[in-house]
């Protein structure tokens, strides 16, 4: 029995399995299982993996079922003491095992570790590293709620955990890492590893985290089923936490599709907070174009641009 299972979703990944699986054999701890799930590619994804030989390299062929249900079938085969998932088109530290094993051995078994992690291929500088802070104090609940800063290949947990809360929701089409997380985090202690030691990779290739407003949408669903089976959480937290946690992140992924000039994006977020009543007087005056026809939410938009500000000709 490996001390690690790693289970890797590929859909049509054909160009990226070199990356991905490479950095999973150079890594400096070497008791691991790999377990690629081909989740009904139609690109050379099978005949990559056919090319692999390592013995620890297991290979699960079945129909597209998207990415939760081929983390969940990989899962399923899983025989490791701990369990990472990484995605068949992002990549790890040599030394990602050994330090998140370690951070386990010597803290907490039953724990999840979590580590830093950092974007790739994004322009603007928009590619620091990032260390998660330490979610575990009082305010652990609450911080949860808001989100968990780490990607789903930032961390490692017991195999057993991860299959007591049966894995993924695979009705959660987007957000289901967060989902996840919530689910095995909240009654565990949680261990940070401050080392970046987890990468992203941003290609471009219709990536979910591109559609920020189904990203919102599934976000709250995953705090509201949440909520709904920890009603002893929700009344610690009051309404009023509870509405900012829900609805505040959502405002923030709206303003980011706004400036970034991804208008329908921003138009479904702006108007789903609207209907909950959500965010003051200044964000309205912002929102509440959304619910104009988009060419006219454009003009306005272009007539704010051109208007000369002030102090200025």
């Amino acid at each position: 029995m490996p001390a690690i299972s790693v289970i890797m979703p590929c859909y049509n990944a054909a160009r990226f399995l070199p990356m991905s699986v490479g950095s999973v054999l150079a890594q400096t701890f070497s008791d691991w299982e790999l377990i690629a799930v081909d989740d009904g590619s139609t690109d050379d994804t099978a005949e990559v993996l056919a090319t692999l030989p390592d013995p620890r390299i297991q290979i699960i062929r079945q129909r597209n079922r998207g990415l939760p249900a081929s983390r969940n079938a990989g899962l399923e085969h899983a025989t490791g003491q701990f369990v990472a998932f990484l995605d068949a088109d992002d990549t790890w530290h040599p030394e990602f095992m050994e330090a998140m094993v370690r951070a386990l051995e010597t803290t907490d078994r039953s724990a999840i570790a979590y580590c830093g992690w950092q974007n790739v291929g994004l322009a603007e500088g928009r590619g620091q590293p990032f260390v998660p802070p330490d979610y575990e104090t009082p305010d652990k609940p609450v911080n949860l709620l808001k989100g968990c800063r780490w990607p789903v290949h930032a961390a490692m947990l017991p195999t057993g955990l991860a299959k007591a809360v049966r894995g993924f929701d695979e009705q959660q089409k987007a957000a289901e890492d967060f989902d996840f997380w919530l689910r095995t985090a909240i009654d565990v202690p949680l261990v940070r590893v401050a080392r970046v030691l987890a990468y992203y990779h941003h290609h471009g290739s219709g990536q979910m985290t591109r559609d920020r407003a189904k990203i919102a949408r599934y976000q709250v669903r995953a705090q509201q089923k949440f909520l709904a089976t920890h009603p002893e959480i929700r009344r610690q937290l009051g309404r009023q936490t509870v509405r900012h946690v829900l609805w505040g992140p959502v405002l923030r992924m709206g303003y980011e599709s706004y400036w970034q000039r991804d208008l329908p994006a921003a138009r479904r977020i702006f108007r789903e907070v609207m209907k909950h009543g959500y965010g003051g007087l200044k964000d309205w005056l912002y929102m509440l174009p959304a619910w104009l026809p988009e060419s006219w939410h454009a003009g306005l938009l272009r007539v704010r641009e051109d208007t000369p500000r002030e102090g200025t000709s």
